[in-house]
């Protein structure tokens, strides 16, 4: 196949197409079901002010990142934003880090389908190991997202507005309840240190990141320049909003059982049988395995695009950017993606003895280092990008310099206090990681000079000069 004269499927993604794609891999249910015991540890009764707090910090980064979709569009996410904007080195390494944080959280997206699988299959008395369930969870996605990524993504938000559904009518349940009555509790910040609130917003970092993956389809959404910077600032106005509601009530109402918030491995089963419905908790089980199919689904479509743009510029080997010529999708991008989330989710389980849920929470923290990595690019990207365009404003300036000052309390948090074992070792597995992504720029700088002249001069083309993508 020649892969210089395959594309993507044009306008095939409407608005709620792509605020699909962001809220599935952003995934409601994965909070919801198995995050807020973990920010319960860290914060206690004020879970709700993390998330606050976290949604935010990250309307400043989303801010900056609208910076460049509100203006240009393209394949391939933040890498190409940043390429505009810092030059091949800062795009390099941004979609060196998008591509290790897709694939970590599309990891816990496959071991949280396992998990939920599992219950469901323990109900009737069935027992599969879990690298069936690996190997189910991806193959289909991969199927989908090789088929067609209008039916992935409509799916996928499908899937999750199915999950959400009853975990808010069980919200509703224990606030009707507790007759609506406000939590005082979760208002006084006593006992709650500014460094525990910290590391509550590294968590809740690890929920929200994924709100930029349509960025993503630039090729392939409808009227890309208004759709996609919608898309980015809606999908994370509603699901922060969420997750202050579900913490809020996930809190309140296990107050009083045998064991506290963060001892709970389920907490919307054991909220479902504290308030006598356990007759959700097998719709809650089968929601959240759909779920987290969506976001395994999600991850999948968005870095397969990232690897696309990337091979187009031979970061990556040349025939990661082929697309297919019937189905307009990035199918040898996708198998890799596929066959590497694949490979690390056995490997993890069989060679290294790691439990299913230590496999979920290893993996959504790696993911949100390179998430973390990603945004501060983006966000100083945005400047510059304004600069070269003859529009930077000092109120420009002032946002930018407000996310990074705020990224600053998840990076020192994940790192101080210092954090046990093996969570301790991530950050410095991450820069090993990241070493490798800078060995592979110094070598396409030394070795290929002329190529990256030619795609600077492109991509100064694409997206400074104002030559933007024609508008549906």
């Amino acid at each position: 196949m020649n892969t210089k004269d395959t594309h993507f499927r044009p306008n095939c993604l409407s608005f709620v197409e792509l605020l699909a794609q962001n809220i599935a891999l952003i995934s409601p249910t994965m909070t919801a079901a198995l995050i807020v015991p973990l920010m319960f540890s860290n914060t206690g009764n004020i879970s709700w002010l993390s998330y606050a707090i976290g949604t935010v910090m990250l309307l400043f980064v989303a801010f900056n990142l609208n910076q460049f979709a509100k203006r240009t569009t393209n394949s391939g996410s933040m890498y190409s934003y940043t390429y505009a904007g810092l030059g091949f080195s800062g795009g390099a390494l941004c979609g060196w880090c998008l591509v290790w944080a897709y694939l970590f959280i599309g990891l816990a997206g496959t071991t949280g389908f396992a998990i939920f699988a599992d219950k469901l299959l323990q109900m009737v008395h069935i027992n599969a190991p879990p690298v069936l369930l690996f190997a189910i969870c991806l193959g289909v996605s991969f199927i989908m997202s090789y088929k067609d990524i209008k039916i992935s993504t409509l799916v996928s938000l499908g899937l999750e507005a199915f999950s959400c559904f009853f975990i808010l009518l069980l919200c509703l349940i224990v606030l009707g309840h507790h007759h609506f009555a406000v939590d005082k509790a979760q208002f006084s910040m006593q006992g709650v240190s500014m460094l525990s609130l910290g590391m509550g917003v590294v968590v809740a970092i690890f929920s929200l990141v994924g709100f930029e993956s349509s960025t993503a389809f630039g090729e392939e959404a409808v009227n890309p320049l208004k759709n996609i910077p919608r898309s980015i600032t809606w999908s994370l106005v509603l699901t922060g909003l969420f997750f202050i509601f579900v913490s809020y009530v996930e809190v309140l109402g296990t107050h009083g059982y045998k064991d506290t918030l963060d001892k709970i491995d389920a907490p919307l089963n054991v909220l479902a049988d504290m308030y006598h419905v356990s007759f959700l908790s097998p719709l809650l089980s089968a929601g959240a395995m759909f779920s987290f199919f969506a976001l395994a689904s999600s991850c999948m479509n968005a870095g397969a695009r990232v690897m696309f743009a990337m091979g187009r510029h031979e970061f990556f080997h040349r025939s990661t950017c082929a697309a297919h010529e019937t189905h307009g999708t990035p199918h040898v991008a996708l198998g890799v993606m596929a066959a590497a989330m694949f490979v690390v989710v056995v490997l993890c389980r069989w060679l290294f003895k790691i439990e299913v849920l230590d496999e979920f929470n290893d993996a959504g923290t790696m993911g949100a280092f390179g998430f973390l990595g990603a945004y501060f690019l983006i966000t100083l990207a945005a400047p510059v990008f304004l600069k070269k365009r003859k529009e930077l404003k000092a109120i420009d300036i002032a946002i930018c310099a407000a996310a990074v000052l705020l990224m600053l309390i998840p990076a020192v948090g994940s790192i101080y206090p210092i954090p046990s074992a093996p969570v301790k070792y991530f950050p410095y597995i991450f820069l090993g990681y990241l070493g490798i992504g800078v060995a592979r720029v110094m070598m396409l700088s030394f070795g290929a000079p002329d190529r990256i002249k030619a795609v600077q001069e492109q991509v100064h083309t694409d997206h400074i000069s104002g030559i933007l993508a024609p508008q549906e």
